[in-house]
């Protein structure tokens, strides 16, 4: 038997926003769907979102789920974490969020969560007519066939939630959970991610190696992890393999300019030069990949 919070009982009970939305009639006002998650692999979500298109505030959220207690309670939390916040304030709500509003969940069920999390962005992105990438049926990026988890997606757990074992990232997303030949790449995967991590200087280093020198003379800055040859490598491999194949499905395209510091240069084509959600594109596409992959604090411009 699961220990669940008070919380998780009395939403797995009595959820709220439960049920299907209909597309909204009235003016300035539009419905938007996410789903994520198979019912052959025991858990999907269907979140529905009434945004008022002015403000591009979330008026009201609901949610049809197949599933567990620990989905149905994350399900509905979430529709009251996001109610009233706009689509950025939203896109800000990881799924650790809705496990402390639920106060706690257990470390078997953290993956209905993560499903909240990202049925929420696939409700955002279709929004603002920007594709989420589908590694589902790209059987080389696949690292669990049982449950259709890729690698982008491991490594994405892994750093958000500090992951450390094979055990704790079955609990985040299921991989590893029905056959198991895949965990011994999982656990590899594991060691890449912490060895990037570790050759980053986190702030609290860089804070202690400061206070332990003379506090007469200046610190030396922090040496970048990345030379600017390795970002470009990096940028480049980012552009190619997960943004370029999204855009050139809807006739668009972009190619690296140049890179200062931080500071990212990019030329859009095709349809992208017209389109009215290049700012989208340029954000929430290419600079969120950018940062999660390559460097956190870089930031995408448009020639």
């Amino acid at each position: 038997m699961w220990d669940y919070s008070e919380k998780v009982l009395e939403l797995f009970y009595h959820p709220k926003n439960q049920g299907a939305m209909d597309p909204s009639s009235e003016p300035g006002v539009r419905v938007v769907v996410g789903e994520v998650g198979s019912i052959t692999c025991g858990d999907a979500l269907r979140l529905y979102l009434k945004v008022d298109e002015a403000s591009e505030r979330i008026l009201a959220a609901s949610f049809q789920t197949f599933g567990c207690t620990s989905a149905i309670a994350s399900s509905s939390a979430l529709t009251e974490l996001i109610t009233g916040l706009t689509l950025d304030e939203a896109l800000r709500i990881d799924n650790r969020q809705i496990a402390d509003y639920l106060g706690g969940l257990p470390p078997a069920k953290m993956h209905c969560s993560v499903m909240g999390q990202e049925a929420l962005e696939a409700a955002i992105y279709s929004y603002r007519g920007l594709p989420l990438p589908d590694h589902t049926d790209d059987d080389s990026a696949l690292v669990c066939s049982c449950f259709g988890v890729s690698e982008q997606k491991i490594r994405r757990l892994i750093r958000e939630n500090h992951l450390t074992s094979a055990e704790e990232v079955t609990a985040y997303s299921k991989a590893g959970g029905g056959c198991g030949s895949c965990l011994a790449q999982i656990e590899d995967l594991i060691a890449a991610v912490l060895a990037e991590t570790d050759a980053t200087p986190s702030e609290d280093s860089r804070n202690s190696k400061g206070n332990s020198q003379n506090q007469t003379e200046p610190s030396p800055a922090a040496p970048s992890p990345l030379t600017t040859l390795q970002k470009i490598a990096r940028i480049q491999a980012v552009l190619d393999e997960e943004v370029r194949p999204l855009l050139l499905a809807d006739g668009g395209d972009v190619e690296l300019y140049d890179l200062e510091g931080d500071q990212v240069w990019v030329r859009l084509k095709g349809s992208c030069t017209t389109c009215p959600s290049q700012q989208n594109t340029l954000r929430l596409l290419i600079e969120t990949r950018l940062q999660e992959q390559v460097w956190p604090t870089l930031t995408v411009h448009a020639l």
